[in-house]
Formats: C-alpha cells, structure tokens, sequence
C-alpha cells in the first residue's frame, strides 16, 4: 500500500530533484571532512566530522583501513559477547536449529523447540550487523562486510542458511573485507552456506555414485555465478565449456554429515566418490585431476585474471565514487590490483586517493540505498539500537525491498540511485525519521517477558511491552553532526518550520538522502 506524505514532504520530494552545489551555502566543516566521513562510513554520529576534521583526513583514511588499531566502545563489545549462537559454527548451528529428520519421528515439542532456536539463531545475526554498524568506531571494515556480503551473497531464506548467514559473514567475509580478495574467495567457495545456497553441495560427476548410491550429475549454478558475479564478470571471456570445466572441477565439494569429519567444524567436506578425477581445460589451462586441489588451482587462475580485477575495481569505484565510475579510475584500480596480489587494502589506498574521489562533483551524490540511510539515522540521531529495536529497522527494511540478509538473487543489491528513487521510497524512509524524532518506535533489542502479577494480560497469553523512552533529537545538534551542509533552499524550509519537525526535515532532507 503506498503511503502518502503530508504537504510539507511533497514539498522535500520536488527538493530531490537535486541541489546545484553552486547554491549551497559555506559550510564550518571542511567539504573534504564531510565526503571522507560520509563514503568510508555509514555516516557521522556526533563530534566525528570534528574530530576527522582535527585529526586530518590523511590520518582517518590509514586509521581506517588498518581496523585493528581502533579500539571498539566497551558498551558495543559487551552487547556482541551476549550474542550466543555467534559462537557456534556450522555444524553446531545446524544441530542447534534443525529438527530431528522425518524419519526419527520428531515430536511437536522437538519441532517447536528447533523452530524457535533457528530464530534465535537469525535474529542474533541480525542483531549483530546492527550493533556493529550503528556503533562500532571501525567504520570502514563495516562498511565493506557489507559490501562484500553483497558481493557474495546468499539467501538466509533457503532451507539451511537462515541458521548459517551469520556464521558465514562472521568467518568467510569479515576476517578478509580488507585483505587478500583470493582469501575472501577462498573462504566463501568452502562455506556451507554458499555450498548450499548455489547447490553446489548437489554437484556431482556424472558417472560417479555419492556414498548413499545416488547419481545427480553436474550442478553448473555455483560455477557460472562463481565466473560472472564473484570473480571475471558477465564479459569476462568464459564460455559455457569453462562453465562445465569449472563444475567438473568443483564436483564433490559439499556439506559434511554428522559421521564425516571437517576441519573445525566448518560444515565444508570434499566427497572423492562424487568427484571428476578426469583432466580439465579451463580458461586455456589444462587442469591435472588430483581432486580437491583442482578447485584451490581453479580459484588461484580466476583471483589473477585481469578481467576479474576489473570486475571488483568497477564495483569498488561505483560503491564509492559514483554509479557511472569513470573507466580512467577503474583501470587504475585493477592495475594496482594486479601489482598487489588483489590486495583490498591497497585497491582502497589507491581509491581514496585518486583524482576521482575527490572530484566535487561526486560530493554528495551517491544515493543511499534503504541499509545505508536506516544506519545514518540511527548514527547521526546518536540513539542506541536498544531504543530503536532491530524488527522496526527490519520492518523499514523489508518496506523498501532491502531485507538483511534476504535478498533470493545471486547478485546482491543494487547500491545505484535507479534502484531506490521513487516516491513511494522516499515517504516511507520521512515515515521512519519521523517515527524516530517523535519517539513512535517500540523499545528492546530482544522482547524480554515483563515479570507480571497472576490475571495480567500477560498470563493470558497476550504480550505488552514496556512503554518507548523519550528520545529527543535537537535539530541543531544534528545540524552540527552532519557538518551544517545543506542548500539556502533546505536551511529556509528547515527555519520556516515548527521546532516539532525540523529533526525530521533534517533526516528528510535531499543532502541527508544522499552521501
């Protein structure tokens, strides 16, 4: 159902047209400040564009891109150590949430019990990504889990993996968002959940027998997105003989039952008897058959190839120069990738460097996708995710399209404007800031059971909640967190307003919609 704004948000909808940065009035934070805050975070929460501003630009970008050296807020530390399915891997996870198998005759309790660990599980991985996004100081490594989570996607919506997508953000892509992209490839290619979400746990040679006696051939999915969304591109040079070279390769690599062993509990196990042992030609390399270590060789030739640094150096330039990124940085990008061995770091160096990147038309223009402005609220508005409980984020997130953790392609979400403007969009993200100003949101980041009198509504099995503190935001505060860099136009319509939404016009504004 579409929402309709009030009067004063048609009026903010004409303002997206666009602002001429030539209208603009001076800013007290540095423009330079305010671009390196917005793109290598997920926006300023109070005193950041200060202290950029007193620390040097130079010093924020190595601050950021060596994470280790930034210690964390205790208060972020302590709400993630209570998180405690985090802990668990794969296999652990998959005994934690799933029911017994139809054959054991499973009871209803049995069920019921699964079926609430398995949304236990979800929500602690959500909770997480929240925390960490909305809080923690290391932006820039936030900034790209999300990023490459995207890169790599998979849908927490398909059977087993609403139970392994928090493992696998935090073991196949957070410990390499800023290493070595064959790392990151590496490790994502041996989790379950990407075994599973492209069905390469089904791959099978085709005259081979797994252990039980079945015969299901060659599963091609997880080798063609491997190609034409993780590594070379959809013009990367492949053809569909690679396509089945490069199944042929991956045949055997698999899920792990419980009589199989797997290095740490990592849900990963290469099955011989459902493997291709044959000889492969793949990409112009012949490929020996010796088993599992065809697939380590098979990653090493797609991490190298030039056309794969291209594919991740377009990606990396449109995520944080602009949706059309010029083909001057992008070349730039993949020969600095070459030079490094994939090294993302470095990728990043050269990126935040480059003549492009501080080009002032690319200022303030990348429009934020729903993930992105639901995360700068809450960071510039400084309220904690326990006032802002994660289903009233998900609940948004859901509204615009952008589920965590649930988009079903292969290929991600858009982070370009033509995804995401429209008018139905923009009223529904003034609904949220406005919710948020007026304090409208419920409380909790989990729904702890209130300690009730026998007869409450409670023992009747109806839920209440506590009642939503006061969360007041002052618009001139927020002004200041954002670098008071807005448009005459946006600074009149703001002034002319009551007090009582001039936070919300803020958080509405074209400039804000935007970093």
């Amino acid at each position: 159902m579409t929402v309709k704004p009030k009067h004063w948000v048609l009026s903010l909808l004409i303002l997206l047209g666009g602002i001429d940065p030539s209208n603009a009035t001076p800013t007290s934070i540095d423009p330079k400040v305010i671009h390196i805050v917005n793109r290598l975070s997920f926006g300023p929460r109070p005193g950041d564009m200060q202290r950029v501003e007193s620390m040097g630009v130079e010093r924020y970008i190595q601050e950021q891109l060596s994470p280790n050296s930034i210690s964390e807020p205790p208060s972020l530390t302590s709400q993630i150590s209570q998180l405690e399915t985090l802990r668990l891997n794969p296999v652990e996870l998959l005994a934690y949430g799933k029911a017994p198998s139809p054959e054991q005759k499973p009871s209803s309790e049995q069920i019921k019990v699964a079926d609430r660990h398995a949304r236990q599980v979800l929500n602690e991985a959500i909770q997480a990504r929240l925390l960490r996004a909305t809080s923690s100081s290391r932006q820039l490594q936030e900034v790209m889990a999300d990023f490459w989570f995207n890169h790599f996607n998979v849908d927490a919506g398909k059977g087993h993996n609403g139970l392994w997508v928090g493992a696998y953000e935090q073991a196949a892509i957070r410990p390499h968002v800023l290493g070595r992209f064959r790392d990151l490839l590496g490790a994502t290619a041996h989790h379950p959940a990407m075994l599973y979400y492209l069905d390469n746990f089904r791959n099978s040679a085709a005259s081979r027998p797994d252990a039980r006696g079945n015969i299901q051939g060659l599963n091609e999915n997880y080798a063609r997105e491997l190609m034409e969304l993780h590594t070379l591109g959809v013009d990367g040079g492949y053809t569909q003989q690679d396509v089945i070279a490069l199944a042929r390769i991956l045949s055997g690599w698999g899920l792990s039952r419980p009589e199989q062993q797997t290095k740490n509990g990592s849900g990963f196990f290469f099955n011989p008897k459902r493997h291709d042992f044959s000889d492969k030609v793949f990409l112009k390399h012949t490929i020996k058959g010796s088993g599992e270590a065809e697939g380590e060789q098979a990653l090493d030739i797609l991490a190298r190839s030039p056309a794969t640094a291209r594919h991740i150096s377009y990606k990396l330039a449109q995520y944080f120069v602009s949706d059309r990124p010029p083909s001057a940085l992008v070349n730039q990008l993949a020969q600095r990738y070459l030079a490094t061995d994939g090294n993302i770091r470095q990728v990043l160096n050269t990126l935040f460097h480059s003549r492009e990147f501080w080009d002032t038309k690319n200022f303030n223009t990348k429009f934020k996708t729903p993930y992105q402005y639901a995360i700068s609220v809450v960071r510039a508005t400084d309220i904690n995710v326990k006032h802002v409980r994660p289903i009233s984020i998900i609940d948004f997130l859901k509204q615009l399209a952008m589920p965590l953790y649930r988009c079903q392609t292969p290929n991600g979400y858009k982070n370009t404007e033509d995804a995401w403007l429209n008018p139905d969009a923009i009223a529904r993200r003034l609904s949220f800031v406005i919710a948020i100003t007026t304090a409208n949101l419920p409380q909790s980041g989990s729904l702890t059971k209130m300690e009730v009198e026998k007869g409450t509504p409670e023992q009747q099995g109806i839920r209440t909640r506590q009642r939503p503190p006061i969360v007041t935001v002052d618009a001139r505060q927020l002004s200041n967190t954002l670098g008071n860099s807005f448009s005459e136009t946006t600074q009149s319509a703001i002034a002319s307003s009551s007090p009582q939404i001039r936070t919300a016009l803020i958080l509405g504004s074209p400039e804000f919609m935007r970093r």
